[in-house]
């Protein structure tokens, strides 16, 4: 089996519970996926962790200081 890397979240990549750029993306067991800004992602990981195959988070990019 090979697995291919899956594409950094844009800013295009928006939350799908409040449209806010997504920083978690959930692939789940059934085959689809979801993405979550780092607020949703929070509220909602207990649950996700049960049906996700992968869960990619990429909120530590909010704190990010590479502007000084």
């Amino acid at each position: 089996m090979t697995a291919a890397l899956a594409a950094s979240l844009t800013t295009a990549d928006r939350c799908d519970r409040c449209g806010a750029q997504a920083y978690v993306r959930a692939r789940l067991e059934s085959g689809g996926e979801l993405l979550f800004c780092a607020h949703h992602a929070r509220a909602h990981l207990p649950k996700l962790a049960d049906v996700a195959s992968e869960i990619v988070d990429e909120s530590d990019r909010l704190h990010d200081d590479t502007s000084a």
